[in-house]
């Protein structure tokens, strides 16, 4: 119980109560102590003016007037005359005098305190100002024991009431925290624990309905967020049934382009000249295709395989992707552009950089021809002492926002009709694998280009 949030609550207010019927205390002690005297004060001047009116009042009756105002002796200032009005033995001598004419707040509070503090029984002069300006000033001597035990139980009554107040005030508070925000929360926490049994069913995504402000933005948020882990959840499972069905594809694919392989063997004693030509060239991109195959079934997960790096012409396989891309462009109007350096080497795995730059060119004549109209791709690249840099360039008709935002995103970067917007995702983890970046760096009606840097490190192959 003390350790839930409504426990917690129910013992600070109730603390807080107390503190500040505390803090009120303390004036209301010295307030009731400063009323006690003028209430002796106005006894001793009814005393005194019953005397007055009659000056043949006995000693026993005057002592039962000063017992009754509970006052040793009364001394009255009429018109500028001092005089002891009524007056009894006195047990011993004064020790101090209290002005209450003209008293400050601070000051009775502090006399207050002390006195409730003080044990010994003294006896005091009072001096205030008589009641219905029945002359100008009034005093009297008293004893203080009298006045403290009615402090103290004026304290003892104020401190009980205070007890219940906070006690009431506490009970209803945690009532209504209860009701107006332990309920929610805990109504949040049961969403939660029905969530995370199943969080890939959107059905139990909570549905914001708290009436407290701070609350109901906590609500959004956990809905916000319980909508992207489902979202991401489903995405995985896609990703994993997709895994599923590659290995097999992979598997199947593998064994027909092996038997593909041995045809080849054939085709290249061929004594036709164009055979002769494209024959090498079938067999490489059969042996890549088993290659490929291979590593999917050997890894059988989402993950691509570290690169086997070693220094090699980027613009040979530049020029392997273009002619294979020439022929995919068949007859229409696009030039393709190697611009490579044939100097050039950089320190990367052969296969995995023919895949990135094969996905690059592949995207950009498919935007191209997909406008019906010409257009021209480049591929250009340099380097600086830390790093080979590898642009492409095209003109194509550029990409749109959509696109951009999840542009290395598998299935979300697409912007053909029937893609699966992987080419982009692919390449992005295999330029990681070797360390380096890719990105698009712009983009418009006149082209894109994207840029691909590869760090050249210490090593040496």
């Amino acid at each position: 119980m003390i350790n839930s949030l409504s426990g917690r609550l129910l013992v600070l207010t109730t603390v807080f109560v107390m503190l500040a019927e505390v803090l009120i205390f303390v004036p209301s002690i010295a307030r009731f102590r400063e009323d006690y005297m003028l209430n002796r004060l106005e006894r001793a001047q009814i005393a005194s003016l019953a005397l007055l009116a009659d000056d043949m009042i006995d000693a026993e009756l005057e002592a039962e007037l000063l017992r009754n105002a509970e006052v040793f002796n009364v001394v009255l200032r009429r018109d500028e005359v001092r005089q002891l009005v009524l007056s009894s033995p006195m047990p011993q001598v004064i020790s101090g005098t209290i002005d209450l004419r003209d008293s400050a707040a601070t000051t009775l509070i502090r006399d207050a305190m002390r006195r409730l503090l003080r044990r010994e029984n003294d006896v005091i002069r009072v001096i205030g100002a008589p009641v219905r300006d029945a002359g100008l000033l009034i005093e009297v001597t008293m004893e203080t024991a009298p006045m403290r035990a009615a402090m103290i139980d004026y304290g003892l009554r104020i401190l009980a009431l205070s007890a219940v107040i906070s006690v009431i005030t506490a009970l209803l508070l945690f009532i209504a925290m209860r009701i107006f925000l332990v309920k929610p929360i805990k109504g949040v926490v049961a969403h939660m624990q029905r969530y995370s049994a199943a969080p890939e069913d959107a059905r139990r995504i909570i549905i914001p309905s708290a009436g407290v402000t701070e609350l109901r933005e906590a609500e959004e948020a956990l809905k916000s967020l319980q909508t992207q882990l489902t979202g991401a959840l489903r995405q995985k499972e896609r990703l994993a049934q997709l895994g599923s069905a590659v290995s097999k594809i992979s598997h199947d694919l593998r064994n027909i382009l092996t038997s593909a392989q041995l045809f080849t063997d054939r085709i290249e004693m061929s004594e036709d000249p164009v055979v002769a030509r494209m024959a090498p060239k079938l067999v490489s991109s059969i042996t890549r295709a088993v290659h490929l195959c291979e590593s999917t079934l050997a890894f059988g997960r989402a993950e691509e395989p570290g690169p086997t790096l070693t220094m090699v012409c980027l613009a040979d396989i530049v020029e392997e992707v273009l002619e294979s891309e020439r022929l995919a462009a068949g007859e229409w109007a696009l030039e393709l552009i190697n611009d490579v350096p044939p100097t050039l080497h950089i320190r990367a795995d052969p296969e995995q950089m023919y895949r990135v730059i094969g996905n690059l060119v592949r995207n950009a004549r498919q935007a191209i021809t997909a406008t019906q109209s010409g257009g021209k791709i480049v591929i250009h690249a340099t380097e600086n002492p830390q790093e080979w840099l590898i642009i492409f360039r095209d003109t194509g008709p550029g990409l749109p926002p959509k696109a951009q935002e999840h542009l290395f995103a598998p299935f979300q970067g697409s912007v053909r009709k029937g893609g699966s917007g992987l080419g982009l995702a692919i390449s992005a983890e295999l330029v990681r694998g070797h360390g380096g970046d890719i990105r698009l760096s712009k983009t418009g009606a006149e082209g894109s280009e994207f840029i691909i840097s590869l760090p050249k490190g210490d090593g040496t192959i």
